[in-house]
């Protein structure tokens, strides 16, 4: 009986170190807070949701390579983490590109233009799940935390126990950011400023980009 608490105690605090190591890293900024802010102002609440849960849901994928050794594999081979970066940069300078394409226009204008403007959800999800997954900053930080904190022998029931409460404790994390950034009051502020809001956030992530592109491990 002493030994099952212990053998059960040691991996819960695996968990506890996780999920602190994981919350400093989440809360801190990058691709994925840059994205959901995007997603507030323009879109509002419902989509800057969905983003999150995309966001979140990406976290079981980074999860399953760390888990099953696979992120050994990028962790040792310089031209797959290469690959992997390149390819987060393209995307978030492809969508910076698209933010500073907004052309200029007076509040109201610009205020049509986001009511017309109609993201559906899956488009929502897919640029909240891709911007994670090819997100290096979420890469390393899952290479560093399950190389060094989760041991080799940790079962399979505390492995998924992991993976849900880092997905869950991400979407979380965005969401809140969501609901406060797409109350009314904040996000009519943010949309008074009509095309300079999209023009700054395209600035943002072309210079996210360039961060993740002379990134290395």
């Amino acid at each position: 009986m002493f030994d099952a608490v212990s053998f059960n105690s040691l991996f819960f605090s695996q968990l506890i170190i996780l999920a602190a190591a994981h919350f400093l890293a989440v809360a801190s900024p990058g691709p994925d807070l840059a994205v959901v802010v995007k997603q507030s102002i323009r879109y509002g609440k419902r989509n800057a949701i969905i983003t999150s849960i995309g966001i979140g849901s990406a976290i079981l994928v980074h999860v399953a390579y760390s888990a099953v050794g696979i992120g050994l594999l990028i962790k040792n081979s310089p031209l797959l983490f290469d690959i992997l970066k390149y390819a987060c940069a393209a995307y978030l300078a492809f969508i910076g590109y698209k933010s500073l394409r907004v052309k200029a226009s007076e509040p109201e204008q610009f205020n049509q233009q986001v009511r017309a403007d109609e993201q559906s959800g899956r488009k929502a999800f897919s640029l909240g799940f891709i911007t994670n997954v090819l997100n290096p900053k979420a890469t390393l930080f899952f290479l560093s935390i399950f190389s060094v904190v989760v041991s080799h022998d940790t079962p399979s029931l505390w492995l998924g126990t992991y993976a849900i409460y880092l997905s869950l404790a991400t979407m979380t994390w965005f969401c809140f950011v969501s609901l406060v950034l797409s109350k009314a009051a904040v996000r009519n502020k943010f949309l008074t400023m009509g095309h300079y809001f999209d023009w700054v956030m395209g600035v943002v992530l072309i210079g996210l980009a360039i961060k993740v592109a002379f990134s290395s491990l």
